[in-house]
């Protein structure tokens, strides 16, 4: 199972920035995907997570109504359109997949990680 991010860079604070998830190696309708992040000195903070169907979408307070998760069955990708974007926001960000119930999902329940990309707000 291979999970490649892509889309990550520089921004400015107020813009906006796509990341994308290529997944392989999975039958990705089968998994919930998902986006964390991490900040140096942090722990890896969970961000927006969507079932395999794409109906249920969860987001972690600090993004919720400037970040927007999505995917693409066919494509076997996950996306996550950020919004807005403020300096604390910068991370890296890593996609995830698993196969946990309904709602938001720990570190710990994490099947597959990418190798994560790297995400900077500038003020």
């Amino acid at each position: 199972v291979l999970l490649v991010e892509s889309g990550g860079g520089l921004v400015q604070a107020g813009g906006s920035l796509r990341v994308a998830c290529a997944a392989s190696g999975v039958t990705f309708g089968s998994y919930a995907m998902g986006w964390f992040r991490q900040a140096p000195g942090k722990e890896r903070e969970f961000v927006a997570r969507i079932s395999g169907s794409g109906i249920g979408k969860y987001y972690g307070d600090s993004v919720k109504g400037r970040f927007t998760i999505s995917r693409d069955n066919v494509k076997n990708m996950v996306y996550l359109q950020m919004n807005s974007l403020k300096p604390e926001d910068t991370a890296v960000y890593y996609c995830s997949a698993d196969v946990d119930g309904p709602g938001p999902v720990r570190v710990s329940r994490v099947v597959y990680w990418g190798q994560g990309t790297q995400v900077t707000v500038s003020s």
